[in-house]
Protein backbone atom coordinates (compact mmCIF):
# COMPACT_ATOMS: atom_id res chain seq x y z
CA UNK A 1 0.00 0.00 0.00
CA UNK A 2 2.92 2.54 0.78
CA UNK A 3 4.55 1.67 -2.67
CA UNK A 4 0.96 2.61 -3.89
CA UNK A 5 0.47 5.66 -2.83
CA UNK A 6 4.37 6.72 -2.77
CA UNK A 7 4.05 6.14 -6.60
CA UNK A 8 0.88 8.02 -7.22
CA UNK A 9 2.00 10.98 -4.87
CA UNK A 10 5.33 10.90 -6.73
CA UNK A 11 3.23 11.23 -10.49
CA UNK A 12 1.45 14.16 -9.57
CA UNK A 13 4.60 16.24 -8.15
CA UNK A 14 6.11 15.30 -11.20
CA UNK A 15 3.65 16.22 -13.63
CA UNK A 16 2.87 19.33 -11.50
CA UNK A 17 6.51 20.63 -11.77
CA UNK A 18 6.67 20.14 -14.93
CA UNK A 19 4.01 23.10 -16.39
CA UNK A 20 4.61 23.62 -19.84
CA UNK A 21 4.15 20.34 -20.78
CA UNK A 22 0.90 19.90 -18.10
CA UNK A 23 -0.50 22.33 -20.46
CA UNK A 24 0.37 20.94 -23.68
CA UNK A 25 -1.12 17.78 -22.02
CA UNK A 26 -4.61 18.86 -21.97
CA UNK A 27 -4.72 21.89 -24.50
CA UNK A 28 -3.00 20.32 -27.86
CA UNK A 29 -5.50 17.76 -28.08
CA UNK A 30 -8.01 20.63 -28.04
CA UNK A 31 -6.17 22.18 -30.97
CA UNK A 32 -5.81 18.63 -32.38
CA UNK A 33 -9.46 17.57 -32.48
CA UNK A 34 -10.50 21.46 -33.83
CA UNK A 35 -8.63 21.80 -36.89
CA UNK A 36 -9.50 18.25 -37.75
CA UNK A 37 -12.63 18.73 -37.30
CA UNK A 38 -12.53 22.04 -39.30
CA UNK A 39 -10.38 20.87 -42.04
CA UNK A 40 -12.63 17.72 -42.87
CA UNK A 41 -16.04 18.74 -42.23
CA UNK A 42 -16.70 19.64 -46.04
CA UNK A 43 -14.71 16.75 -47.54
CA UNK A 44 -16.48 14.41 -44.52
CA UNK A 45 -18.83 12.47 -46.74
CA UNK A 46 -19.56 10.15 -49.75
CA UNK A 47 -17.69 6.94 -49.94
CA UNK A 48 -16.56 6.67 -53.42
CA UNK A 49 -16.06 3.31 -55.39
CA UNK A 50 -16.27 1.59 -52.65
CA UNK A 51 -18.11 -2.22 -52.81
CA UNK A 52 -20.43 -2.53 -49.54
CA UNK A 53 -22.64 -6.06 -49.01
CA UNK A 54 -26.22 -5.34 -48.79
CA UNK A 55 -28.49 -7.32 -47.59
CA UNK A 56 -32.13 -8.06 -49.48
CA UNK A 57 -34.97 -9.69 -48.10
CA UNK A 58 -37.50 -10.22 -50.91
CA UNK A 59 -41.09 -10.66 -49.74
CA UNK A 60 -42.59 -10.04 -52.86
CA UNK A 61 -40.97 -12.74 -55.23
CA UNK A 62 -41.97 -10.62 -58.01
CA UNK A 63 -40.67 -7.96 -60.98
CA UNK A 64 -39.57 -5.12 -58.18
CA UNK A 65 -37.33 -7.03 -56.37
CA UNK A 66 -35.56 -8.70 -59.45
CA UNK A 67 -35.09 -4.79 -61.07
CA UNK A 68 -34.10 -3.40 -57.97
CA UNK A 69 -31.20 -6.81 -57.23
CA UNK A 70 -30.07 -6.72 -60.81
CA UNK A 71 -29.87 -2.53 -60.60
CA UNK A 72 -27.60 -2.47 -57.82
CA UNK A 73 -25.76 -5.66 -59.18
CA UNK A 74 -25.15 -3.82 -62.65
CA UNK A 75 -23.74 -0.47 -60.79
CA UNK A 76 -20.72 -2.45 -59.32
CA UNK A 77 -20.72 -0.60 -55.82
CA UNK A 78 -22.77 -3.52 -53.87
CA UNK A 79 -22.52 -7.47 -52.97
CA UNK A 80 -26.51 -8.47 -53.19
CA UNK A 81 -26.75 -11.18 -50.22
CA UNK A 82 -30.25 -12.62 -49.57
CA UNK A 83 -28.62 -15.55 -47.72
CA UNK A 84 -26.39 -16.43 -45.13
CA UNK A 85 -25.17 -19.71 -43.99
CA UNK A 86 -27.68 -21.53 -46.99
CA UNK A 87 -30.59 -19.77 -45.01
CA UNK A 88 -32.91 -17.19 -46.52
CA UNK A 89 -32.31 -13.72 -44.74
CA UNK A 90 -35.25 -12.68 -42.51
CA UNK A 91 -36.57 -8.93 -41.71
CA UNK A 92 -35.73 -9.63 -38.21
CA UNK A 93 -32.21 -10.98 -39.11
CA UNK A 94 -31.60 -7.88 -41.27
CA UNK A 95 -32.08 -5.50 -39.33
CA UNK A 96 -30.20 -6.52 -36.22
CA UNK A 97 -27.00 -7.35 -38.59
CA UNK A 98 -27.32 -3.23 -39.78
CA UNK A 99 -27.98 -1.90 -36.46
CA UNK A 100 -24.77 -3.73 -35.33
CA UNK A 101 -22.70 -2.66 -37.96
CA UNK A 102 -21.98 -5.92 -39.49
CA UNK A 103 -23.69 -4.99 -42.55
CA UNK A 104 -24.27 -1.05 -43.79
CA UNK A 105 -27.46 -1.36 -45.77
CA UNK A 106 -30.53 -3.77 -46.01
CA UNK A 107 -33.46 -3.04 -48.08
CA UNK A 108 -36.82 -5.34 -47.49
CA UNK A 109 -39.73 -5.50 -50.09
CA UNK A 110 -42.90 -6.14 -48.93
CA UNK A 111 -45.43 -8.67 -50.35
CA UNK A 112 -47.55 -7.45 -52.85
CA UNK A 113 -45.50 -5.19 -54.10
CA UNK A 114 -45.40 -6.17 -57.46
CA UNK A 115 -48.90 -6.54 -57.46
CA UNK A 116 -49.82 -3.25 -56.29
CA UNK A 117 -47.49 -1.92 -59.22
CA UNK A 118 -49.55 -4.31 -61.63
CA UNK A 119 -52.69 -2.91 -60.40
CA UNK A 120 -51.66 0.73 -60.59
CA UNK A 121 -50.60 0.26 -63.61
CA UNK A 122 -53.91 -1.00 -64.84
CA UNK A 123 -55.84 1.21 -63.10
CA UNK A 124 -54.57 4.02 -65.60
CA UNK A 125 -54.76 2.32 -68.58
CA UNK A 126 -58.76 1.99 -67.45
CA UNK A 127 -58.80 6.03 -67.18
CA UNK A 128 -56.74 6.38 -70.64
CA UNK A 129 -59.03 4.37 -72.54
CA UNK A 130 -62.58 5.14 -70.62
CA UNK A 131 -61.73 8.46 -72.12
CA UNK A 132 -60.96 7.64 -75.75
CA UNK A 133 -64.70 5.40 -75.64
CA UNK A 134 -62.95 1.74 -75.31
CA UNK A 135 -64.28 -0.63 -73.09
CA UNK A 136 -61.41 -1.87 -71.09
CA UNK A 137 -61.47 -3.00 -67.65
CA UNK A 138 -58.38 -4.50 -66.20
CA UNK A 139 -58.38 -5.84 -62.48
CA UNK A 140 -56.98 -3.10 -60.18
CA UNK A 141 -56.85 -4.17 -56.43
CA UNK A 142 -58.27 -1.56 -53.79
CA UNK A 143 -56.26 -1.12 -51.16
CA UNK A 144 -55.78 1.81 -48.75
CA UNK A 145 -52.13 1.51 -48.33
CA UNK A 146 -49.22 1.64 -50.31
CA UNK A 147 -46.53 -1.05 -49.52
CA UNK A 148 -43.18 0.46 -48.92
CA UNK A 149 -39.75 -0.65 -49.55
CA UNK A 150 -37.93 -0.57 -45.87
CA UNK A 151 -34.88 0.45 -46.31
CA UNK A 152 -32.04 0.07 -43.00
CA UNK A 153 -28.69 1.61 -42.55
CA UNK A 154 -26.04 1.18 -40.23
CA UNK A 155 -26.38 4.60 -37.53
CA UNK A 156 -23.20 5.16 -38.33
CA UNK A 157 -23.37 5.97 -42.51
CA UNK A 158 -22.31 9.31 -44.05
CA UNK A 159 -25.36 11.29 -45.31
CA UNK A 160 -24.19 11.56 -48.70
CA UNK A 161 -24.04 7.77 -49.05
CA UNK A 162 -27.59 7.27 -47.72
CA UNK A 163 -28.85 10.43 -49.91
CA UNK A 164 -27.27 8.15 -53.10
CA UNK A 165 -28.89 4.88 -51.99
CA UNK A 166 -32.04 6.94 -51.60
CA UNK A 167 -31.78 8.31 -54.99
CA UNK A 168 -30.70 4.84 -56.52
CA UNK A 169 -34.02 3.13 -55.58
CA UNK A 170 -36.40 5.87 -56.15
CA UNK A 171 -35.17 5.33 -59.94
CA UNK A 172 -35.79 1.66 -59.87
CA UNK A 173 -38.87 1.71 -58.07
CA UNK A 174 -39.66 4.71 -61.27
CA UNK A 175 -38.19 2.17 -63.56
CA UNK A 176 -40.19 -1.07 -62.66
CA UNK A 177 -43.59 1.16 -62.41
CA UNK A 178 -43.23 2.66 -65.89
CA UNK A 179 -42.35 0.04 -67.54
CA UNK A 180 -45.22 -2.14 -66.05
CA UNK A 181 -47.44 0.42 -67.06
CA UNK A 182 -46.16 1.03 -70.82
CA UNK A 183 -46.10 -2.82 -71.08
CA UNK A 184 -50.10 -2.49 -70.27
CA UNK A 185 -50.52 -0.12 -72.71
CA UNK A 186 -48.66 -1.64 -75.43
CA UNK A 187 -50.75 -4.81 -74.65
CA UNK A 188 -54.00 -2.84 -75.49
CA UNK A 189 -52.59 -1.81 -78.70
CA UNK A 190 -51.97 -5.11 -79.89
CA UNK A 191 -55.45 -6.41 -78.63
CA UNK A 192 -57.26 -4.11 -80.84
CA UNK A 193 -57.35 -2.70 -84.33
CA UNK A 194 -56.75 0.80 -83.25
CA UNK A 195 -54.43 4.11 -82.53
CA UNK A 196 -54.47 6.16 -79.91
CA UNK A 197 -54.84 10.06 -79.85
CA UNK A 198 -52.48 12.18 -78.21
CA UNK A 199 -53.06 11.64 -74.09
CA UNK A 200 -55.02 14.34 -72.73
CA UNK A 201 -52.19 16.21 -70.83
CA UNK A 202 -54.32 16.61 -67.81
CA UNK A 203 -55.33 13.43 -67.35
CA UNK A 204 -54.27 12.90 -63.57
CA UNK A 205 -51.71 10.02 -63.36
CA UNK A 206 -50.13 8.57 -60.39
CA UNK A 207 -47.02 6.43 -61.07
CA UNK A 208 -45.61 5.66 -58.22
CA UNK A 209 -47.92 3.04 -55.94
CA UNK A 210 -44.55 2.14 -53.87
CA UNK A 211 -43.08 4.12 -51.68
CA UNK A 212 -39.88 4.56 -50.11
CA UNK A 213 -39.21 4.67 -46.16
CA UNK A 214 -36.10 4.66 -44.41
CA UNK A 215 -36.51 2.82 -40.45
CA UNK A 216 -34.64 3.61 -37.43
CA UNK A 217 -32.79 -0.05 -36.31
CA UNK A 218 -32.55 0.64 -32.07
CA UNK A 219 -35.54 1.26 -30.34
CA UNK A 220 -36.02 5.03 -30.45
CA UNK A 221 -38.41 6.24 -33.18
CA UNK A 222 -36.41 8.81 -34.57
CA UNK A 223 -33.73 8.04 -37.12
CA UNK A 224 -30.14 7.40 -35.68
CA UNK A 225 -27.41 9.98 -35.01
CA UNK A 226 -26.11 11.57 -38.30
CA UNK A 227 -22.24 10.28 -38.93
CA UNK A 228 -20.30 14.09 -39.22
CA UNK A 229 -17.22 15.32 -39.31
CA UNK A 230 -17.16 16.23 -35.17
CA UNK A 231 -18.94 12.31 -34.30
CA UNK A 232 -16.00 11.00 -35.85
CA UNK A 233 -12.89 13.37 -35.32
CA UNK A 234 -13.84 14.39 -31.59
CA UNK A 235 -13.62 11.06 -30.61
CA UNK A 236 -11.12 9.48 -33.01
CA UNK A 237 -8.86 12.06 -31.86
CA UNK A 238 -9.21 12.21 -28.48
CA UNK A 239 -8.30 8.35 -28.28
CA UNK A 240 -5.44 9.64 -30.40
CA UNK A 241 -4.30 12.24 -27.96
CA UNK A 242 -4.80 9.31 -24.73
CA UNK A 243 -2.18 6.64 -26.41
CA UNK A 244 -0.06 9.91 -26.92
CA UNK A 245 0.26 9.88 -22.72
CA UNK A 246 3.04 6.73 -23.44
CA UNK A 247 5.49 9.97 -23.61
CA UNK A 248 5.38 11.12 -20.54
CA UNK A 249 5.44 8.14 -18.74
CA UNK A 250 8.02 6.50 -20.69
CA UNK A 251 10.32 9.65 -19.68
CA UNK A 252 9.52 9.06 -16.34
CA UNK A 253 10.39 6.05 -16.27
CA UNK A 254 13.29 6.03 -18.21
CA UNK A 255 14.27 9.18 -15.83
CA UNK A 256 13.78 7.63 -12.76
CA UNK A 257 16.01 4.61 -13.44
CA UNK A 258 19.07 7.27 -14.26
CA UNK A 259 18.76 9.40 -10.76
CA UNK A 260 18.00 6.56 -8.69
CA UNK A 261 14.27 7.11 -7.53
CA UNK A 262 13.13 3.65 -9.10
CA UNK A 263 15.15 2.26 -6.61
CA UNK A 264 14.24 4.11 -3.60
CA UNK A 265 11.06 2.96 -4.80
CA UNK A 266 11.39 -0.70 -5.02
CA UNK A 267 13.44 -0.18 -1.16
CA UNK A 268 9.68 0.25 0.43
CA UNK A 269 8.69 -3.04 1.77
CA UNK A 270 6.03 -4.89 -1.06
CA UNK A 271 5.81 -5.75 -4.59
CA UNK A 272 7.03 -3.89 -7.25
CA UNK A 273 3.48 -4.49 -9.14
CA UNK A 274 2.50 -1.97 -6.19
CA UNK A 275 4.39 0.74 -8.15
CA UNK A 276 2.81 -0.49 -11.69
CA UNK A 277 -0.59 -0.29 -9.98
CA UNK A 278 0.17 3.52 -8.56
CA UNK A 279 0.80 4.57 -12.48
CA UNK A 280 -1.49 2.94 -14.01
CA UNK A 281 -4.51 4.87 -11.79
CA UNK A 282 -3.00 7.67 -12.00
CA UNK A 283 -2.19 7.89 -15.97
CA UNK A 284 -5.25 6.12 -16.33
CA UNK A 285 -7.29 8.79 -14.48
CA UNK A 286 -5.12 11.32 -16.47
CA UNK A 287 -6.63 9.37 -19.63
CA UNK A 288 -9.98 10.22 -18.68
CA UNK A 289 -10.05 13.54 -17.65
CA UNK A 290 -8.27 13.83 -21.18
CA UNK A 291 -11.33 11.94 -22.45
CA UNK A 292 -13.84 14.35 -20.97
CA UNK A 293 -12.67 17.20 -21.86
CA UNK A 294 -12.35 16.55 -25.35
CA UNK A 295 -16.00 15.87 -25.39
CA UNK A 296 -16.95 18.75 -23.37
CA UNK A 297 -14.89 20.75 -26.73
CA UNK A 298 -17.24 18.87 -28.99
CA UNK A 299 -20.18 19.83 -27.36
CA UNK A 300 -19.64 23.82 -26.40
CA UNK A 301 -16.77 24.80 -28.40
CA UNK A 302 -17.13 22.97 -32.02
CA UNK A 303 -20.98 24.82 -32.34
CA UNK A 304 -19.17 27.89 -31.99
CA UNK A 305 -16.96 27.18 -35.32
CA UNK A 306 -20.50 26.56 -37.18
CA UNK A 307 -19.80 23.04 -36.65
CA UNK A 308 -21.89 20.19 -35.56
CA UNK A 309 -22.24 19.84 -31.83
CA UNK A 310 -21.49 16.01 -30.77
CA UNK A 311 -24.09 13.72 -29.34
CA UNK A 312 -22.84 11.29 -26.66
CA UNK A 313 -25.67 9.13 -26.71
CA UNK A 314 -27.85 7.52 -23.89
CA UNK A 315 -25.92 5.17 -21.24
CA UNK A 316 -23.00 7.70 -20.18
CA UNK A 317 -22.04 4.36 -17.66
CA UNK A 318 -20.83 2.67 -20.98
CA UNK A 319 -18.64 5.90 -21.93
CA UNK A 320 -16.95 5.94 -18.03
CA UNK A 321 -16.56 2.08 -18.97
CA UNK A 322 -14.96 2.75 -22.41
CA UNK A 323 -12.74 5.71 -21.42
CA UNK A 324 -11.02 4.03 -18.98
CA UNK A 325 -10.55 0.90 -21.40
CA UNK A 326 -9.15 3.01 -23.84
CA UNK A 327 -6.94 4.44 -20.46
CA UNK A 328 -5.56 1.83 -19.34
CA UNK A 329 -4.96 0.38 -22.76
CA UNK A 330 -2.88 3.32 -23.34
CA UNK A 331 -1.32 3.75 -20.06
CA UNK A 332 0.23 -0.06 -20.45
CA UNK A 333 1.42 0.80 -23.29
CA UNK A 334 3.63 3.87 -21.76
CA UNK A 335 4.63 1.57 -19.03
CA UNK A 336 6.10 -1.50 -21.49
CA UNK A 337 7.72 0.77 -23.37
CA UNK A 338 9.51 2.93 -20.31
CA UNK A 339 10.42 -0.50 -19.29
CA UNK A 340 12.18 -2.09 -22.82
CA UNK A 341 14.00 0.50 -23.68
CA UNK A 342 17.35 2.39 -21.95
CA UNK A 343 17.41 5.96 -23.10
CA UNK A 344 14.51 8.76 -23.42
CA UNK A 345 15.50 9.39 -27.09
CA UNK A 346 14.56 5.59 -28.24
CA UNK A 347 11.52 5.49 -25.80
CA UNK A 348 9.88 9.23 -27.43
CA UNK A 349 10.70 7.99 -30.78
CA UNK A 350 9.39 4.64 -31.35
CA UNK A 351 6.51 5.78 -29.06
CA UNK A 352 5.44 8.70 -31.04
CA UNK A 353 5.95 7.07 -34.37
CA UNK A 354 4.21 3.81 -33.31
CA UNK A 355 1.12 5.15 -32.22
CA UNK A 356 0.60 7.24 -35.39
CA UNK A 357 1.31 4.04 -36.97
CA UNK A 358 -1.63 2.30 -34.84
CA UNK A 359 -4.53 5.10 -35.24
CA UNK A 360 -3.67 5.43 -39.26
CA UNK A 361 -4.29 1.83 -39.61
CA UNK A 362 -6.86 2.09 -37.03
CA UNK A 363 -9.54 4.05 -38.58
CA UNK A 364 -8.64 7.83 -36.77
CA UNK A 365 -7.63 8.78 -39.96
CA UNK A 366 -9.91 7.23 -42.49
CA UNK A 367 -12.85 5.12 -41.33
CA UNK A 368 -11.59 1.17 -41.92
CA UNK A 369 -14.24 0.84 -44.08
CA UNK A 370 -13.27 2.36 -47.45
CA UNK A 371 -9.31 0.75 -46.79
CA UNK A 372 -8.27 -2.09 -49.10
CA UNK A 373 -9.59 -5.63 -47.67
CA UNK A 374 -6.05 -6.45 -46.43
CA UNK A 375 -5.54 -3.19 -44.24
CA UNK A 376 -9.38 -3.55 -42.91
CA UNK A 377 -8.16 -6.89 -41.53
CA UNK A 378 -4.72 -5.65 -39.82
CA UNK A 379 -6.59 -2.39 -38.54
CA UNK A 380 -8.83 -4.23 -36.84
CA UNK A 381 -5.53 -5.50 -34.59
CA UNK A 382 -5.10 -2.03 -33.49
CA UNK A 383 -6.06 -1.17 -29.65
CA UNK A 384 -7.21 2.54 -31.32
CA UNK A 385 -9.83 0.56 -33.44
CA UNK A 386 -11.36 -1.22 -30.53
CA UNK A 387 -11.66 2.41 -28.79
CA UNK A 388 -13.12 4.07 -31.70
CA UNK A 389 -15.89 1.09 -32.70
CA UNK A 390 -16.98 1.36 -28.90
CA UNK A 391 -17.52 4.51 -28.90
CA UNK A 392 -19.11 4.42 -32.23
CA UNK A 393 -21.76 2.33 -30.72
CA UNK A 394 -22.29 3.75 -28.00
CA UNK A 395 -22.47 7.77 -30.17
CA UNK A 396 -23.91 6.84 -33.57
CA UNK A 397 -25.84 3.42 -32.74
CA UNK A 398 -27.40 4.43 -29.12
CA UNK A 399 -25.64 1.37 -27.62
CA UNK A 400 -25.05 0.45 -24.05
CA UNK A 401 -22.75 -2.17 -22.43
CA UNK A 402 -23.70 -4.85 -23.91
CA UNK A 403 -22.75 -3.43 -27.32
CA UNK A 404 -19.21 -2.86 -26.13
CA UNK A 405 -18.18 -5.38 -23.49
CA UNK A 406 -16.27 -7.34 -26.54
CA UNK A 407 -13.90 -3.97 -27.04
CA UNK A 408 -13.44 -2.82 -23.60
CA UNK A 409 -12.54 -6.84 -23.06
CA UNK A 410 -9.63 -6.66 -26.00
CA UNK A 411 -8.40 -3.80 -24.51
CA UNK A 412 -8.64 -4.89 -20.80
CA UNK A 413 -6.80 -7.84 -21.68
CA UNK A 414 -4.75 -5.93 -23.98
CA UNK A 415 -3.20 -3.76 -21.17
CA UNK A 416 -3.04 -6.46 -18.77
CA UNK A 417 -0.38 -8.42 -21.10
CA UNK A 418 1.28 -5.41 -21.79
CA UNK A 419 1.59 -4.99 -18.04
CA UNK A 420 2.80 -8.41 -17.47
CA UNK A 421 5.49 -8.20 -19.83
CA UNK A 422 6.99 -4.72 -18.38
CA UNK A 423 6.63 -6.70 -15.12
CA UNK A 424 8.35 -9.84 -16.29
CA UNK A 425 11.19 -7.76 -17.83
CA UNK A 426 11.82 -5.13 -14.56
CA UNK A 427 11.83 -7.99 -12.37
CA UNK A 428 14.44 -9.91 -14.90
CA UNK A 429 16.54 -6.57 -14.85
CA UNK A 430 16.37 -6.22 -11.03
CA UNK A 431 17.95 -9.93 -10.84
Amino acid sequence: MLRLLATIRKEWQLLLRDKMGLILLFIMPVVLITVMALIQDAPFKDYQEVKFDILTVDNDHGRLGRYIREGLASGGQFNIIDSLEGRPVTEAQAKELVNTGQYKISIIIPGGATAAIVSNANRIVNDITKRMGMTVSLPVKQQNISPDVIIYFDPAAKKAFKGAIHQALDNFLTQVETDMLLDRIKMQLRSRDTTIAAANDTLPIRLQAVGLKEHATGSSKQLDVVSNSVQHNVPAWSIFAMFFIVIPIAGNMIREREDGSLLRMKLIPGSYLAILAGKMLFFVGICMLQFYLMMLVGIYILPLLDLPRLVMGHDQGATLLVAAGIGLAATAYGILIGTLFKTPNQALNFGAISIVILSAIGGIWIPLEIMPPVMQVVGHLSPLSWGLDAINDIYLRNGNISFVWKDVGRLVLTGLAMLAIAGRVEKRRMN
